[in-house]
C-alpha cells in the first residue's frame, strides 16, 4: 500500500493515523504540508512547499480572497505532488484535510488515486456558529463571503471518492444532498494513555502545587477567545470566586486567534477581559499552551472542567478531559450534544448564562454522590474515541469496505446504555461504516 496524507498543519488530525499506517510492513507513507506545519519528529518522510511569491491580494473581490488562496495552495501543493510523482512516488490512497486547498488538483496528479476527504466543517450564514454570540454581530458581508467560500467545500465533495467527517453535528453541517455520502468516523484521541490518577500532582510555574482533590477550576483551548467561551467564562469565574476563597483556575491557551477577531480595543482577548472583570490573580493561572504531559496532569487534579463553543466543531481537549475523568460543565451548545448527556456525564449550561456558569461551577465544586459517577460515565463516553477505532473506521475508508463494526471491544466497556441520542437525523456516536456509506464520504 502506497499513502500520501494531505494537510496543510500536519500532522494535524492525522497524527496517530499517520504513525499506524507508517508501521506496517510493506506500506509506503508519506505526508505532504506546507512549510510552516510542525511535522513530527518520529515521521521523516514529509513534504513541505511553499507558497509562490504571489499571494491572494486585495485586487481580488473580497468574497473571493479564501477561494484565491485556496486556489494557489492547491497549485503549489500540486507542483510538489508532481515532484513526488517524478520520484516515483505514485499512491493507491489520498488521506486529505482539503479546507485550505491542498488537495484541489490532487486527482490530477495522481488519476487512479482513491481520494478520502477530511470533512470537518461546512459554513452556515446562520444557525451555527456565524452570528450566535449577539457580541459580535454578523453582516450581509459577512454572510455573503461564507456563501462563497463553501464553493470549495461544496467542490472538494464532489471530486472525492469517500468523504468523513468527525461528529454527527459536523455532518449536519454539511447539505442534506451530501448527507448519504458522508461517512461518521471520529479519527480518535489517545484513550489508551489517560485516565484519572489520585494521586495526581502538578507544579506551576510560581511554585504553586496542585493535587488532586483540591478546588481546581480548569479552562483549555487553543486560543483564548470568545469562539471557545472566553469571555463567558471570565465572567462566571469572576463571580465564583466571589463565593468560594479557596477554588484556583487554570486556563490554558494562547492569546492569539484562531476564530473569529482579535478585540478592537486590546492586543488580545486575555487583555480585554482582565480589563472588564476583577478576579484575584493569586488565584487565577494563565499558564499558555503546556505540554502534553502537564495537559493530562491538569485534567487529573481538574475539580471542574469549563468547557464552552459556539455551535462549531467539537475539541478533542473535551474528549480527553473527559478520558481522564474531569468532571465536565460545558455549553449547551448544538456539538457537545453528541457526548454529554446531561446529569449522566456532564452538566450543560445556557452559553450566555453567567448566572449559571456561577451555580453549576460552585455545585461541581462542592461535589455530591453524582460527582464519581459522571466522572465515570464521562470516561465511558470517551471510550467510544479511541485511536483503535478510529483505525479500524479510517481503514475500512481506505479499502471502501462496508463492514460495520457497533460492538465495543474489550477496551471499551458497555457504553451503548447511554450513548447520547444525535439531534441532527443522522446515528450518535457511531464508526465510520455504520450508516452504510463508506464508499463515498473532522481536529
Amino acid at each position: 500500500m502506497r499513502l500520501l496524507v494531505i494537510h496543510q498543519n500536519f500532522p494535524g488530525q492525522f497524527g496517530a493515523l499517520a504513525a499506524a499506517w507508517a508501521a506496517r510492513p510493506g506500506w509506503q507513507v508519506r505526508a505532504l504540508a506546507r512549510d510552516t506545519a510542525p511535522g513530527v519528529a518520529s515521521f521523516g518522510a514529509l513534504t513541505r512547499y511553499r507558497l509562490a511569491s504571489r499571494t491572494a491580494g486585495r485586487a481580488a473581490h473580497p468574497y473571493l480572497r479564501l477561494m484565491e488562496a485556496a486556489t494557489l495552495h492547491g497549485q503549489a501543493a500540486a507542483r510538489a505532488m508532481l515532484h513526488l510523482r517524478a520520484r516515483g512516488f505514485t499512491p493507491d490512497v489520498i488521506v486529505a484535510h482539503p479546507g485550505w486547498g491542498e488537495s484541489l488538483y490532487a486527482k490530477d496528479v495522481f488519476t487512479d488515486a482513491r481520494l478520502v476527504h477530511y470533512c470537518e466543517w461546512y459554513y452556515r450564514g446562520t444557525g451555527a456558529d456565524v452570528g450566535f454570540d449577539p457580541e459580535f454581530p454578523a453582516t450581509f458581508d459577512d454572510r455573503a463571503r461564507i456563501r462563497t467560500w463553501n464553493g470549495l467545500h461544496a467542490l472538494n465533495l464532489t471530486h472525492c471518492d469517500a468523504a468523513v467527517t468527525p461528529t454527527p453535528w459536523q455532518k449536519a453541517q454539511h447539505p442534506a444532498i451530501f448527507h448519504p455520502s458522508i461517512a461518521l468516523q471520529h479519527e480518535g484521541i489517545p484513550t489508551h494513555e489517560l485516565g484519572p490518577d489520585a494521586n495526581a500532582a502538578l507544579k506551576l510555574a510560581d511554585g504553586t502545587v496542585l493535587k488532586c482533590g483540591d478546588p481546581v477550576i480548569t479552562f483549555v483551548a487553543r486560543n483564548l477567545e470568545p469562539y471557545r467561551g472566553f469571555h463567558i467564562f471570565m465572567r462566571a469565574l469572576e463571580q465564583v470566586q466571589r463565593r468560594h476563597p479557596t477554588c484556583r483556575a487554570v486556563i490554558v491557551g494562547g492569546t492569539d486567534v484562531s476564530y473569529g477577531a482579535r478585540p478592537k480595543n486590546a492586543a488580545n482577548w486575555v487583555e480585554h477581559m482582565l480589563a472588564e472583570v476583577r478576579v484575584d490573580p493569586a488565584r487565577t493561572h494563565f499558564v499558555g499552551r503546556v505540554p502534553r504531559q502537564q495537559f493530562v496532569r491538569l485534567m487529573q487534579v481538574s475539580a471542574v472542567h469549563c468547557y464552552l463553543t459556539y455551535p462549531f466543531v467539537l475539541s478533542w481537549s473535551l474528549l480527553e478531559a473527559m478520558a481522564c475523568g474531569a468532571l465536565v460543565v460545558a455549553s449547551d451548545t448544538a456539538p457537545l450534544h453528541d457526548v454529554i448527556v446531561p446529569d449522566v456525564n456532564g452538566t450543560l449550561v445556557n452559553f450566555f448564562d453567567v448566572p449559571g456558569w456561577h451555580r453549576a461551577i460552585i455545585e461541581a465544586l462542592e461535589g455530591g454522590p453524582a460527582t464519581l459517577a459522571r466522572r465515570r460515565e464521562a470516561r465511558r463516553t470517551a471510550a467510544q474515541y479511541s485511536q483503535r477505532r478510529g483505525l479500524e473506521g479510517y481503514d475500512a475508508l481506505i479499502a471502501g469496505s462496508s463492514a460495520s463494526r457497533l460492538a465495543p471491544t474489550t477496551d471499551e466497556p458497555n457504553l451503548a446504555r447511554r450513548s447520547p441520542v444525535s439531534r441532527y437525523g443522522v446515528p450518535a456516536l457511531r464508526d465510520a461504516t455504520a450508516n452504510g456509506s463508506a464508499s463515498c464520504r473532522d481536529r
